[in-house]
């Protein structure tokens, strides 16, 4: 399987901005920034990001000195808050204890905050051409169907099974180069041509070695039977405003949907919402269009209520305070309230 996949690499291999060109040597900053960036979210939405972060903080160093408020910031809209906070942890961690300098194994990259196995392997893998396996989804759905491997992932015991077998598939001569682009090869051909769904089965490179091909179920791998489930919770939203363009916001608790990030008054029911204002302010409350903001496992329904005053009133919901129409598009906002700041 690796001459094939090698052979296939070196010919189709994506172009991505972490990625160094043939010949130079990843720089592991920039590998493990695009790392935790793709971590649920897909190369489209990590691009501008990645390149917005390497832009303000070119180095691990750099961005450990960052303010968090800053990073949060920065991060805004790419979801999955406690990535933001585990990254600039890291960063500060790699700075401090590790003089600016990510460690060069799997299993120390995998100490650090915000690092699992899969990642600190791709990590390894690429930048210091360890011989270590990862299994992140594109590569468990190649690999399952490449092997036949019809066991249970939602078992543990089923996925080191699998990761037993990964890394008995690992090139096992010329590491410095072989690694890398084995270990991009697979993720590549899981993202452009073993697709979850209608693989380009006549396209693949190891269509000839491909047990689910040759039984003709390709869909059928990999197997998972345990799926969080889809759930849905209604939020109302207190969007107090003044008439030059200031709006009321506190900080989201940590942990809690939008954790860390600066958030419109956020309550479970209108109820709710209405006691936590003086009498003389609930007459002025307005019900604005609600509307779904869709999470990967859960569904939003957010209800906007505006209270449009005349100037910026004190007795507001406490943990909140005014900001400035100058000021507050500069906050970390969750998308679908910057969104609706944005409308007033």
């Amino acid at each position: 399987m690796p001459n094939l996949l090698l052979s296939w690499y070196d010919s189709h291999a994506r172009v991505l901005p972490w990625r160094a060109s043939p010949g130079v040597k990843p720089d592991p900053y920039k590998v493990w920034l695009s790392e935790i960036m793709l971590q649920q979210t897909t190369v489209a939405a990590v691009k501008d990001y990645f390149l917005k972060f390497t832009a303000r903080w070119p180095s691990v160093q750099q961005l450990a000195a960052a303010d968090t408020e800053d990073v949060m910031r920065a991060w805004a809209g790419l979801g999955y808050y406690a990535r933001a906070r585990n990254l600039h942890a890291c960063a500060q961690t790699v700075a401090e204890r590790h003089g600016g300098r990510f460690p060069a194994t799997a299993a120390e990259l995998a100490t650090l905050p915000g690092i699992g196995p899969s990642t600190a392997a791709a990590i390894a893998s690429f930048c210091f051409s360890e011989r270590v396996a990862i299994l992140d989804g594109n590569v468990k759905r190649v690999l399952t169907r490449a092997l036949g491997f019809g066991d249970d992932l939602a078992a543990g015991a089923n996925e080191r099974a699998l990761w037993d077998r990964a890394t008995g598939l690992l090139p096992d001569a010329g590491l410095a180069d072989a690694m890398p682009r084995y270990t991009q090869g697979l993720m590549d051909l899981g993202a452009t041509v073993c697709l979850a769904r209608n693989p380009s089965c006549l396209l693949c490179p190891v269509q000839p070695i491909c047990q689910a091909h040759a039984q003709g179920t390709p869909e059928r791998y990999p197997v998972k039977t345990r799926k969080l489930k889809r759930t849905a919770q209604s939020l109302w939203l207190l969007h107090a405003g003044t008439a030059d363009g200031a709006v009321w916001l506190h900080k989201r608790p940590t942990p809690g949907v939008w954790a860390g990030l600066f958030c419109l008054p956020v309550f479970d029911s209108r109820e709710q919402l209405e006691a936590a204002l003086p009498l003389q302010l609930r007459t002025l409350l307005q019900d604005d269009e609600p509307f779904v903001h869709v999470l990967t496992h859960k569904d939003l329904h957010l209800h906007p209520v505006r209270l449009d005053l005349p100037q910026q009133e004190a007795a507001l919901p406490a943990g909140g305070e005014w900001f400035g129409a100058q000021h507050w598009p500069h906050l970390g906002l969750p998308a679908p309230v910057r969104r609706l700041l944005a409308r007033r």
